[in-house]
C-alpha cells in the first residue's frame, strides 16, 4: 500500500478538521480581506516564550537570563511554570514543570508572577498588527494565530508578520507555513525560534514519516503510548495501520481520525468568526494537600459558584459539569454529571459538581481541584 494513499485526498476534501479539533479559537480581530477565505496558504504564527518575552520587554535588564512566570512567582509555593524563556530552558525547565522542580534546575533564574493583563495587552497588540496584513486572522490565545492568505510567496508573507509583530511590540516569532492548518501548525515547531518553514504535502513523509505519533498536533503523550503498546511507533506506522484496529482500540470516531493526522490532512479555512468558549472553568492548587471530605466538598462547592458566576455574566447556559482531582502523586482524573436540564443556577451546578465529586475514590492527598461547565452554543 503506498503512503501517502490517494484516499487521503478525498478525506482532505470534507473541508476544515478531519476530527475534533485540537484546540480553540478565544477572539478575533478584523482582517484585511473578507471574513473567510478557503487560504492558498494557511501560516501558523507563534510568538516564542511569550509570557517570559513581556516580562524581559517590561524589564530589559532581564535580558539574557533564566526568566521563569508561573503562579505568584514563588518558587517555596506550589505552582507550575506557565513559561521559561529559552535561557531557562537550557537548564531543562519546561511549562508545566513544578516551580520548585525549576528552582532546583536552575537556583539563579529569576521567578515572576503571572500577570494576566499585562499578556491580554501585549497580545491585543499583536493581533492588531497582523491584521494589517492582507490575511485573514484566527486567534488560537495568546501567543498564536493562523492566518489565511492568497500568495505566491508564503515566505515573504511570514516575514512581513515577524517584521510588523517586531515593530509593533518588540517581540520574536515563529511562522510555520503549510498547505493546511495541521501542517502549518506542526511546521511551526520546526521554525522554533524566530525561524520559519514550510511544510506540505510534497515534503510531508521525509519530514514526519519516522517521528513518534506525538509529534502531531492532536495526538498526545498518552495517545502516543497506547499506540507504542500496539507496535505502532511513528508516523508512517500510524498511516499503515488498518482504521479498523484503531476504531477498536480508540473508538469510531477518534481511531479513524489519528490515522488521517499521520497523512496530513486538515482543513485549510481560516475564518475571524467570532469564538464562543464552549466551557468555563475554575480550579485551584492548594499549598498543603487536603485529606478531610468536608475540606474538598468546601472547595468544590466554591469552585462550582464561580463557574456557576462565569456562565451566568456570559449569559450562557451549562450542559454538563466536570470535577477534576490532581492527587498528591500528580495522578490526575476527572468525573462528570449531566445537568437535568440547561441553566445556570448556582445551587444547581453546585449540586452537579458534587454529585461528580462523589465518583472519585477519595483516599489518596489531593494537591488541586477544578470544576468545569460545558456549555451549550450561543443564541
Amino acid at each position: 500500500m503506498p503512503w501517502p494513499p490517494p484516499a487521503c485526498q478525498h478525506a482532505a476534501a470534507r473541508g476544515n478538521r478531519p476530527g475534533p479539533p485540537p484546540c480553540a479559537r478565544v477572539r478575533s480581530y478584523t482582517p484585511a480581506v473578507p471574513a473567510a477565505s478557503e487560504a492558498r496558504w494557511v501560516l501558523h504564527v507563534d510568538l516564542d516564550a511569550f509570557l517570559a518575552a513581556v516580562e524581559v520587554a517590561r524589564r530589559p535588564e532581564l535580558r539574557g537570563k533564566p526568566v521563569v512566570v508561573g503562579g505568584a512567582g514563588d518558587p517555596t509555593q506550589r505552582a507550575v511554570v506557565a513559561t521559561a524563556s529559552y535561557e531557562a530552558r537550557g537548564f531543562g525547565i519546561r511549562s508545566g514543570m513544578p516551580l520548585r522542580t525549576a528552582a532546583r534546575r536552575c537556583p539563579e533564574a529569576v521567578f515572576l508572577p503571572s500577570d494576566p493583563p499585562a499578556y491580554d495587552a501585549m497580545s491585543a497588540r499583536v493581533m492588531a498588527a497582523l491584521g494589517e496584513l492582507p490575511v485573514v486572522v484566527e486567534v488560537l490565545g495568546w501567543d498564536e494565530a493562523f492566518l489565511g492568505a492568497q500568495t505566491d510567496d508564503p515566505e515573504a508573507l511570514a516575514a512581513a508578520a515577524q517584521r510588523v509583530v517586531r515593530e509593533a511590540t518588540g517581540l520574536s516569532s515563529s511562522v510555520g507555513i503549510g498547505d493546511n492548518r495541521l501542517r502549518a501548525k506542526i511546521a511551526t515547531g520546526f521554525a522554533k525560534p524566530a525561524g520559519i518553514y514550510r511544510l506540505t504535502k510534497e515534503n510531508w513523509v521525509e519530514v514526519m514519516g519516522d517521528r513518534p505519533p506525538d509529534a502531531l498536533w492532536g495526538i498526545g503523550r498518552r495517545t502516543a503510548a497506547k499506540l507504542a503498546d500496539m507496535g505502532v511507533t511513528t508516523v508512517v506506522h500510524l498511516a499503515r495501520t488498518d482504521p479498523s484496529v484503531l476504531a477498536e482500540r480508540f473508538g469510531p470516531t477518534m481511531g479513524p481520525w489519528f490515522r488521517m493526522l499521520a497523512f496530513g490532512v486538515g482543513g485549510s479555512e481560516v475564518s475571524d468568526a467570532p469564538y464562543s468558549p464552549r466551557s468555563r472553568s475554575r480550579e485551584t492548587t492548594f499549598q498543603r494537600n487536603l485529606t478531610d471530605r468536608a475540606d474538598l466538598d468546601e472547595q468544590v462547592a466554591a469552585l462550582a459558584r464561580r463557574v456557576a458566576q462565569d456562565v451566568a455574566d456570559e449569559g450562557r447556559r451549562a450542559v454538563r459539569v466536570a470535577v477534576k482531582v490532581r492527587f498528591a502523586s500528580f495522578f490526575t482524573s476527572t468525573r462528570s454529571v449531566a445537568l437535568p436540564a440547561p441553566g445556570s443556577d448556582p445551587a444547581v451546578i453546585e449540586r452537579a459538581a458534587l454529585a461528580a465529586l462523589d465518583r472519585f475514590e477519595l483516599t489518596r492527598p489531593v494537591r488541586l481541584l477544578g470544576v468545569r461547565a460545558d456549555l451549550t452554543p450561543p443564541d
